[in-house]
């Protein structure tokens, strides 16, 4: 049913953590890949191989989408349609949480966050949509957002409001490119464990409170978001358009989490 044999994705910041899980999970249902990284390492070569493993064509190309958006959105492009001509999935994950308390914040800092977390995703995605209607590929978008989209952080503005942003741009490209047989929906995660939120490791009262404050009371591993990324770009999810999945233990839901009776 989520069968991904015959296509090829472009996962950005795919080298670790949610973006790794995404790429394993659709190595496994058959689909040839592009990962992307900022440079060739260690953790890079043990993602290609973690991939490769399942019998599917995998590449990498790199690219600081941090940067001036308008040439390394091209470089990425180019490098990434190089070496995989039949990319017909395009995951924007790449995104990283730079913020200082709101009243430190610079200019640099929040325009740093947001040409990654937010540009990248909207001109990557009109990149490959050009290419896919002047080739009459029935192309698949899938942005990678946060429970952060949702849900508000003190320490988090900038980020926050990067992801929140993502949560409309999934309806408004979804709406744009409907037509033109390009699908966009997008995959929030909760807390989930990867090299981002390591610092749970050593904050263990931390780490409770927010398991306790999590209706399912997990903070699961990052492979929990494969299934569903794997679904959202699948034949399977045909008619879904614009949907913005939660995969979150049910945190987004509960409104009262203090009432979580003690154990």
């Amino acid at each position: 049913m989520n069968d991904l044999a015959g296509h090829a994705a472009l996962i950005t910041g795919s080298t670790k953590g949610v973006g790794r899980a995404i790429a394993e999970s659709y190595a496994r249902a058959g689909c040839h890949l592009v990962l992307h990284g900022r440079g060739m390492n260690e953790q890079t070569r043990h993602a290609l191989d973690a991939c490769r493993e399942h019998g599917v064509r995998v590449a990498f190309v790199e690219g600081d989408l941090s940067g001036p958006t308008g040439p390394v959105v091209e470089q990425v492009f180019d490098a990434a349609t190089e070496v995989e001509p039949e990319l017909d999935i395009l995951v924007n994950n790449a995104g990283q949480h730079y913020d200082v308390p709101f009243l430190e914040m610079d200019l640099d800092r929040y325009e740093r966050t947001m040409r990654l977390n937010v540009a990248s995703c909207y001109f990557l995605t009109q990149r490959f949509a050009r290419w896919w209607i002047n080739r009459k590929v029935s192309g698949r978008v899938l942005m990678i957002g946060s429970i952060n989209g949702r849900l508000a952080e003190a320490v988090s503005t900038a980020y926050d409001t990067s992801k929140g942003a993502l949560e409309m741009m999934v309806k408004t490209l979804c709406v744009a490119l409907a037509p033109h047989h390009i699908r966009v929906n997008g995959l929030a995660p909760g807390l989930v464990s990867t090299p981002q939120t390591a610092w749970l490791r050593d904050r263990k009262t931390a780490a409770d409170w927010l398991a306790y404050h999590t209706p399912n009371g997990e903070i699961p591993p990052a492979g929990v978001c494969g299934p569903g990324a794997v679904y959202l770009v699948s034949d399977a999810a045909e008619h879904v358009h614009g949907h913005m999945l939660l995969v979150d233990g049910g945190m987004a839901a509960w409104q009262h989490p203090e009432s979580r009776p003690m154990q």
